[in-house]
């Protein structure tokens, strides 16, 4: 079994899943409005949430990347989930965000979401990183677009047609902080 490496931001610790994660996980995913992220009308059960975990956690097995478990390093709670994600028939390389619903609002997903753009680009030699995520989800557009992603299109996948947003990488070069794009 290889490591998940660890990543540290400002406020978060981006680390690999564990078992005693699970009464975390079910307790965020349990709240319908997060679930809705996920394209459930309503929260996950207990065992839905495990399972979750378990695609979480394989995604680093079968790929050598994928979603970091989120904990806020002042209190040591888990607060969501954020990574990459590229499974079979996924239109390119994802960078996305789970956050409980009681840490929305803190930036922790454009934090977490930058670190591991930041890292698709250093260990995987990506240039370019998309999120896709329901056309409804104003939370997420405002996140994508404060990582400097924009709207690329639709993708029909796990039923729903779901909005591409992407950007080239890295998300912090030089022309991207100036407002111009690279040459």
């Amino acid at each position: 079994m290889s490591a998940v490496p660890e990543l540290r931001t400002e406020r978060l610790l981006m680390r690999g899943w564990r078992d005693d994660d699970h009464d975390a996980f079910a307790r965020i995913l349990a709240e319908p409005l997060v679930a809705q992220g996920m394209g459930a009308k309503a929260g996950l059960t207990p065992a839905e949430a495990w399972r979750h975990m378990a695609q979480m956690a394989g995604h680093w097995q079968l790929k050598g990347f994928g979603n970091w478990v989120l904990e806020e390093l002042e209190s040591g709670d888990v607060v969501g989930r954020a990574g990459l994600y590229f499974p079979t028939g996924w239109p390119d390389l994802e960078v996305g965000w789970l956050v409980g619903r009681e840490h929305w609002g803190k930036g922790y997903a454009p934090e977490a979401g930058r670190a591991s753009a930041r890292w698709a680009h250093e260990q995987l030699g990506r240039a370019h990183i998309i999120s896709v995520f329901d056309p409804s989800n104003a939370r997420s557009i405002r996140v994508a677009e404060k990582l400097g992603e924009t709207f690329e299109g639709n993708f029909t996948g796990l039923g729903f047609v779901l909005h591409v947003y992407g950007a080239d990488l890295p998300l912090d070069s030089p022309a991207r902080r100036a407002g111009t794009s690279p040459a």
